[in-house]
């Protein structure tokens, strides 16, 4: 018997060779061992927590992205109605206790002026403006230029001069009211602004030379140059410097 194992050309040295193959050994099936195991679920854990803690942080950025955008925006929306309506800005009068006032008054906080609205804000016509900071807000009222509305009605409080209004007086009222058909309102154009500056340029009464001025009241031409200051809480707005129409 030991010697057919021998001479059999499938035996050697104990171990079972296929005939007709290369003399290997037959492999053994395996599994994964428990550290394997463990390492691969480490792994698979430290991918998913990385791609979790990518989509918080890209969620953050484009929360940030979008309240940013939302500020930039109504800064240019302010911007822009108080361009495009001073480029509109008309020399005109009001009466007022007895006699007609030139409506063009400017101080360091507030501006008031008249300018054409269209039906978008009001009934369409020629408005008296006016301009202030009232808290942290920046409030835009306006009168219909109409003597029947400005000497005030049951809902409507009488125009005064913004030279002779305390600026109080208009902070009482509801920031966002439309009355009298639109003919008389109230908008925020701007929250949280904690400057808001105006200067005015130009030769003002008893002048030699034109020049610089924080309030332009009683004078009987317009300036020629109106700065504005504008920041809010979260940021400043560039300087912005108007030119007026000429009026002459």
């Amino acid at each position: 018997m030991a010697e057919d194992r021998v001479k059999d050309p499938c035996w050697c040295g104990g171990a079972i060779r296929q005939k007709g193959g290369q003399g290997r050994p037959i492999p053994h099936e395996r599994g994964l061992t428990l550290i394997e195991l463990i390492i691969a679920l480490a792994i698979i854990g430290l991918i998913a927590l990385l791609l979790f803690s990518g989509l918080r942080l890209g969620g953050r950025s484009w929360e940030a992205v979008d309240t940013a955008s939302e500020r930039f925006s109504a800064l240019r929306l302010a911007d822009g109605f108080v361009r495009r309506t001073l480029a509109q800005l008309r020399p005109a009068s009001a009466p007022y206790d007895g006699q007609q006032v030139q409506v063009f008054a400017g101080e360091a906080g507030r501006i008031e002026w008249a300018s054409p609205l269209s039906d978008q804000v009001g009934l369409p016509g020629l408005y008296i403006l006016r301009l202030q900071q009232e808290g942290d807000n920046l409030v835009l009222t306006r009168w219909l230029l109409h003597p029947e509305l400005l000497a005030a009605g049951e809902d409507v409080p009488a125009w005064v001069p913004l030279t002779e209004q305390d600026e109080a007086e208009l902070a009482g009222l509801p920031v966002e009211i439309d009355r009298a058909g639109g003919a008389f309102g109230r908008t925020l154009l701007l929250s949280n602004v904690n400057r808001f500056n105006l200067a005015y340029y130009g030769w003002a009464d008893g002048d030699s030379e034109p020049g610089w001025h924080e309030t332009w009241v009683g004078q009987t031409h317009l300036p020629e140059l109106l700065q504005i200051r504008l920041e809010t809480n979260e940021q400043s707005w560039p300087e912005i410097i108007l030119r007026l129409p000429d009026q002459s």
